[in-house]
């Protein structure tokens, strides 16, 4: 074989998720997954910590989505409802073409899953629970009866993710099993191999940026953590 016909037959890869995506999103599996554990195990204290984490991370996700990388920003993935109905007609037609990041669909679960997450810990906030001694840093703005509302709605956007999660387990298992696609594994190389006539190139991201989207976050959940009292 020569070496034209074995380039030619290798596997071509791309980068299509940055590094802050992938630590974003790995990183809040844990968080959720420890929330759960800490509030069944009644450990409040971790409980707050791991809620304003997420905080952290959802305003750093919202900032990423202007000012990230290609594939991150929510104008590469927020698509318009005729481009979501065209996707689903032939979500099982083969050979499936790959997307450069989220596809039509896949983009708009994000969308729900951040914002059930967001909803979840906005009202964990507000949160007091049955005996008023364990509460959110914002239930003091308001009442008792709000505050039990907020934590009864807390516990309700959990039962959501969960039905969320589900619904994107098994997406990833479909396009695994259907369609010979591990979106799993780009998820955690940044890497996806290409089709034999697909053209994409790798994506770049800011280091600065991402600080900086570090810092607002950190400073947010601060904030937040203090009850907005300084």
């Amino acid at each position: 074989m020569t070496d034209t016909a074995a380039s030619a037959s290798a596997p071509r890869f791309a980068r299509i998720w940055d590094a802050p995506v992938r630590l974003f999103h790995w990183l809040l599996v844990a968080l959720i997954a420890f929330s759960w554990w800490s509030g069944e195990q009644h450990e409040m204290d971790w409980h707050r910590l791991s809620g304003y984490s997420i905080l952290a991370l959802l305003v750093f996700r919202l900032f990423w989505g202007f000012a990230g990388s290609r594939t991150a920003r929510f104008a590469q993935f927020v698509r318009g409802p005729g481009a979501v109905l065209a996707y689903a007609r032939n979500i099982g037609r083969r050979p499936y073409a790959g997307s450069d990041g989220h596809n039509a669909l896949g983009g708009w679960s994000v969308i729900l899953l951040l914002a059930a997450i967001a909803a979840m810990v906005t009202a964990g906030l507000f949160a007091v629970d049955v005996d008023g001694l364990e509460s959110g840093p914002l239930a003091d703005y308001v009442s008792f009866d709000q505050g039990r509302a907020a934590a009864e709605v807390h516990e309700a956007m959990f039962n959501v993710l969960l039905a969320l999660i589900a619904l994107h387990v098994l997406a990833i298992l479909f396009y695994l099993v259907w369609h010979r696609r591990n979106l799993i594994r780009p998820m955690v190389s940044g890497r996806r191999a290409l089709d034999a006539t697909e053209a994409a190139s790798d994506l770049r991201w800011s280091p600065w940026k991402a600080a900086l989207g570090v810092v607002l976050a950190a400073a947010c959940a601060y904030a937040v953590s203090q009850g907005l009292r300084f």
